[in-house]
């Protein structure tokens, strides 16, 4: 996981992208990869979370330190570490000795060349092999369903083990606390290595070698070159077309072209900004009919401490505030039952706000009849 971008050109982490856009593998290499505090924060946790885990399987570990050691992630990591005993106390109910491998280095290159990857965790029992996947960030929801990561390490882990323990399923678990999400799929053996045969393999031959056919979409979001990437920005120009009339001038057709699109769109418009920006900041770039000038700040005290000592030396006291810790700490600090046993009767959850997403989205949808209903018998 950690470190395959750098080696490989096809990384399990863009299968995701290269597998949708093919060109896109060869195309990323010409940029530096900027992933910046998000990718070092995933990193370290990922490296707490191994440490706790061999430690809890009574393995050698040195417990690594960082920048990003908190509370909050040392929350996180104990649960993974957590489910992953569940897991492995499952699997002994089936299997007297189920095998536990740790950051274990897979090969799939029977099918992806040059392919290999690190899979955080795998489970293998009689018949079965379980992959698990750590996964930190908080900004998209990862499924494990049609996962293409998560696919290539559970081929690796057949690839090792399939002939040893005449796996028949392959479970895939997807492992996201900051979403509170816990994503497994369970699959036959034989429909994966159809798969792999049948879509995998193809693609993968045709990404590798830097063909297709362009296609722009959500994978574009994590790739290194998407701002610069002239299929993208013919996608997203396209909606120039409705000439950004005003929304009653629209049909419906187009406001839901218009509402599919926009969230990329948005995104796609903030990298522009983005990297033009740190052209002109970090190498003196200049954009015709534009220039860098010091945005708008904000007053801040430059020593805390100096400023309530004069304050109070000039007879000013009510100078402090005084709020609540949040909800999360709170409940961190007691502990989830303890929480619940104080504080449980105290904490309500408002409706959220509207909005409007994809079908795709797993949440329910609001019913709004009932409302117009109510209003027209007012």
């Amino acid at each position: 996981m950690r470190g395959e971008q750098q080696h490989s050109v096809l990384s399990p982490s863009g299968a995701h992208r290269w597998m949708a856009c093919t060109p896109s593998a060869r195309l990323e290499l010409e940029f530096d990869d900027t992933s910046g505090t998000a990718a070092d924060e995933g990193t370290a946790a990922h490296a707490l979370a191994e440490h706790k885990l061999r430690k809890a399987l009574k393995m050698r570990s040195k417990k690594p330190v960082s920048q990003y050691d908190c509370d909050e992630m040392d929350g996180y990591t104990d649960g993974y570490v957590e489910f992953v005993l569940e897991q492995i106390a499952l699997a002994k109910e089936s299997c007297t000795d189920p095998q536990v491998l740790i950051e274990q280095r897979l090969d799939f290159s029977k099918y992806v060349p040059d392919g290999f990857g690190t899979a955080d965790c795998v489970i293998i029992a009689d018949g079965a092999v379980h992959v698990i996947d750590f996964k930190f960030g908080q900004g998209v929801l990862v499924s494990a369903e049609d996962n293409p990561q998560i696919k290539l390490y559970a081929l690796g882990a057949l690839e090792l083990f399939d002939y040893l323990y005449d796996i028949s399923t392959v479970s895939m678990t997807i492992y996201q606390p900051r979403r509170e999400n816990v994503s497994t799929h369970t699959v036959f053996k034989e429909s994966l290595y159809q798969w792999a045969e049948e879509v995998l393999k193809p693609t993968a031959a045709l990404a590798f070698e830097g063909g297709g056919e362009y296609f722009p979409g959500e994978h574009c979001q994590f790739c290194r070159a998407a701002v610069k990437c002239r299929a993208r920005a013919e996608e997203k120009l396209n909606l120039a077309r409705f000439e950004f009339a005003l929304p009653p001038l629209l049909t419906d057709g187009d406001i839901e072209e218009i509402l599919e699109k926009l969230d990329d769109l948005t995104s796609w418009a903030n990298d522009i900004k983005a990297y033009a920006l740190e052209a002109a900041v970090s190498h003196g770039k200049e954009w015709r009919g534009f220039k860098l000038v010091e945005g708008r700040s904000v007053r801040k005290y430059a020593n805390e401490e100096a400023v309530a000592e004069a304050a109070k030396a000039a007879g000013y006291r009510d100078i402090y505030k005084q709020s609540l810790i949040t909800i999360t700490e709170m409940e961190r600090l007691m502990g989830k039952g303890k929480f619940q046993e104080i504080l449980g009767g105290f904490v309500e959850k408002p409706a959220g706000k509207p909005t409007l997403v994809p079908l795709s989205d797993k949440r329910q949808a609001i019913n709004t009849s009932a409302k117009h209903e109510f209003k027209e018998e007012m």
